[in-house]
């Protein structure tokens, strides 16, 4: 199984104020584009057949193979769920269990928040449904995502520095905040519907 680097469905500058063309270029172009590359090295070392799912939730192969193939899933849903013109606010069901969970839009935001700026190094936040259909929080350190736990996840904040220091530098709280701005609720919402 040959993996491809996923294309972009925007332009490079199209995230601008928010995220740069320069960030775009490294981060998806070249750290995307090296942890795909890895993972089919290592799959052909290994003389793997699988998908991604199958190598993180059953660490197949070596650490190397489970993290770069983490990292391959993790960025493609984090640039997926990313829009020069996206839906702003969640609907429907996915809003009423965010209201559920966490009391409103606004609190669950600033809870996003918190937890991602308080993550030490590099990792994701991530906002999963967990097996008995209630909403989660969490931060994970370095490629792990919340599928080990069996929580599906419906939206990522990559915090490794190649995210956004080019932008940034070390406010990572600006990112966070102005990440809000190109988040396409759309893409959430199907995720959870699915």
């Amino acid at each position: 199984m040959i993996f491809e680097l996923p294309i972009l469905k925007f332009e490079h500058d199209a995230l601008e104020p928010y995220i740069s063309a320069r960030s775009i270029e490294l981060h998806y172009g070249k750290v995307f584009r090296f942890y795909v590359n890895n993972v089919n090295r290592l799959m052909d070392e290994f003389k793997l057949t699988t998908g991604l799912l199958s190598i993180i939730k059953n660490r197949l192969g070596c650490p190397a193979l489970y993290y770069n193939a983490s990292e391959v899933w993790n960025h493609e849903f984090y640039f997926e769920q990313l829009s020069p013109s996206p839906k702003t606010m969640p609907e429907g069901n996915l809003l009423l269990e965010i209201n559920r969970a966490f009391g409103s839009i606004d609190e669950f935001k600033n809870e996003f928040d918190r937890i991602s700026i308080s993550i030490f190094g590099s990792g994701y936040t991530w906002l999963s449904q967990q097996e008995d259909g209630t909403l989660i929080i969490t931060q994970e350190a370095n490629a792990k995502n919340p599928i080990i736990r069996n929580c599906k996840p419906l939206l990522s904040c990559d915090l490794w520095e190649h995210a956004y220091f080019v932008d940034y530098q070390c406010r990572r709280a600006d990112y966070i905040a102005n990440l809000w701005n190109i988040i396409d609720w759309d893409v959430i919402e199907r995720r959870f519907d699915n």
